[in-house]
């Protein structure tokens, strides 16, 4: 039997569909870091008026070292790449950035300030919640899947048991852990409406924070009989009731477990006596439902808008120095982002690609945006940085101060030598971050939020810190002073000097300065080097990522 006649198969109709589609140009997807410049630059009429050029190859190279290994490249890695003269040197170099375990150690020291808040320990070793968070770096696991570990670590798989940290250091206290997780995950600092509707806020209610803290209310530490050990553990029982204080009829509200805008989460029913597993030895006893799971399944899901806006969000603040909303945990409508069209964008591509961390700072990297120059151009004031046309000004974190700091002194180099293993080497290295966090960070549980004040202790510890000290001292080993030492010509001095400090060479200007200094002290020349270091190790170019 002849078959039936099929369009698709008839080659005048094969042929027709070529010849139409020859009227049709075909786009390739435009790749996000350009859909990013485009949409930055539609968001202010004056856009072009108000840019700054893009930074200059050293601006570059410092601002991405900084951003994606947490300290600034050698003197020998600033000198081939300023040297290198490739179209593509600056995506090459981001790839290389971002595949080295500094990137993920440097995540490592990110979000563990960010989630502890430089908190006292508690049930969780340091070293152990540390190993944990650079494995997850390093392996790029999936920022949903990392969240949720955060939000229900499970305690019998002892790869990530070290995620309890994030609930046990803040002793599984409801209201901090509501308050922190609302802050942290969705964008939203609702700790003023524990009480009360947000007074200014109209998006912040108390049913909003109270829908949270039902997901958490039932958590606890569990001590077990004998043990100085802490656990994390959960009751299967309890229920959330609250009023507010300005309700003169103190009407009691009862909450249950609900994410902002979403629906109250179904819970099943037990018989009395059957609401846990069988008890094991000490352990806590462990409910067959658990709300607290259900809390990181609904709320680290690439269905949760909010989850998703305060996640890419938290990333572009990282790199740009600014979120689109600012601040990053007030996300309400009275407070709209600067580009909304931009996040939507950013939030929904972020769980498109599944979550990946390094290719989404990727992306965000190669932009125009982040490639800026910090230098506002004449005639623009710096609310030119509010709409990211020109780059934000970035204090070190105390973690990036500390490893800047030894690179540029040579220290790192010196440890290098003797340390052939990677980890032994951060290990040595790492055991000095402990008085640039003392100095340079926040109190114990105070939110990171990248602000900058400088303080008497702060210019004390640079002035007359001992470490610093020790590391300006000539070592054998081949530290920035015993290097300037062997050179005989001032201007190779200055060269090596800047180039390992500021990651640029020296203006002209400069360089006569330095020649003059070193003339002038020649009788005491080693004194004359450290103070030329210390001065640019002191300045506000050197405290900054620009």
């Amino acid at each position: 039997m002849k078959p039936a006649f099929s369009p698709a198969l008839d080659p005048r109709f094969v042929l027709s569909l070529i010849v139409a589609s020859w009227a049709w140009p075909i786009r390739a997807e435009e790749p996000l870091h350009e859909q990013i410049d485009r949409l930055i630059a539609a968001g202010d009429p004056e856009f072009e008026r108000k840019a700054a050029p893009l930074a200059s190859d050293a601006e570059f190279l410092r601002r991405v070292y900084l951003d994606l290994v947490g300290t600034i490249p050698s003197a020998e890695e600033a000198r081939a790449f300023l040297a290198d003269s490739s179209p593509d040197k600056r995506a090459r170099l981001i790839d290389d950035l971002l595949a080295r375990p500094e990137h993920a150690r440097h995540l490592q020291h990110v979000f563990d300030a960010l989630w502890l808040e430089r908190r006292p320990d508690r049930g969780v070793p340091r070293g152990q919640w540390q190993q944990y968070l650079f494995e997850a770096f390093r392996s790029n696991k999936p920022w949903d899947q990392l969240v949720r570990e955060l939000l229900a670590p499970d305690l019998k798989d002892p790869k990530i048991q070290a995620a309890a940290k994030f609930y046990l250091d803040r002793d599984a206290e409801p209201h901090q852990m509501t308050s922190d997780v609302s802050r942290l995950f969705l964008g939203m600092n609702l700790q003023c409406a524990q009480c009360h509707d947000h007074p200014v806020v109209d998006d912040y209610t108390q049913d909003s924070y109270y829908g949270i803290y039902a997901f958490l209310s039932r958590s606890y530490v569990h001590r077990p009989r004998g043990s100085n050990s802490s656990m994390l553990a959960e009751k299967a029982e309890g229920e959330v009731t609250y009023q507010s204080v300005f309700d003169p009829k103190k009407v009691t509200k009862s909450a249950g477990p609900r994410l902002p805008g979403g629906e109250l989460l179904k819970e099943p029913k037990f018989e009395k006596g059957q609401e846990y597993e069988p008890a094991k030895g000490n352990a806590a006893p462990v409910p067959k439902f658990s709300r607290r799971e259900q809390l990181a399944v609904l709320l680290a899901s690439r269905d949760n808008a909010a989850f998703k806006r305060a996640s890419a969000n938290r990333f572009w603040a990282l790199l740009m120095g600014r979120g689109l909303v600012h601040p990053v945990d007030l996300d309400h409508s009275n407070n709209p982002a600067s580009h909304p069209e931009l996040l939507d964008l950013l939030a929904n591509r972020f769980a498109d690609i599944r979550f990946d961390i390094r290719a989404f700072l990727r992306e965000l990297a190669l932009s125009r945006t982040y490639q800026r120059s910090s230098e506002l151009p004449v005639g623009v004031d710096e609310s030119a940085r509010e709409t990211f046309a020109v780059a934000n000004l970035k204090p070190l974190s105390p973690e990036q101060l500390a490893f800047a700091v030894m690179q540029a002194t040579g220290w790192t180099d010196v440890e290098r030598k003797s340390a052939k293993d990677p980890n032994v080497l951060y290990g040595r290295l790492a055991a000095n971050m402990a008085p640039f966090v003392a100095a340079f960070g926040t109190r114990p549980g105070q939110p990171i939020d990248g602000s900058y004040e400088a303080t008497l202790d702060q210019a004390l510890f640079v002035a007359h810190g001992k470490l610093l000290a020790t590391w300006l001292a000539p070592h054998p080993g081949g530290n920035l002073t015993f290097r300037l030492g062997q050179r005989t010509d001032p201007r190779e001095v200055a060269e090596e000097l800047f180039l390992s400090v500021l990651t640029r060479w020296p203006s002209d200007e400069e360089r006569k300065e330095v020649v003059q200094y070193l003339q002038d002290r020649s009788g005491d020349r080693v004194a004359a080097l450290q103070e030329l270091t210390w001065a640019l190790l002191a300045s506000t170019e050197f405290r900054f990522n620009h």
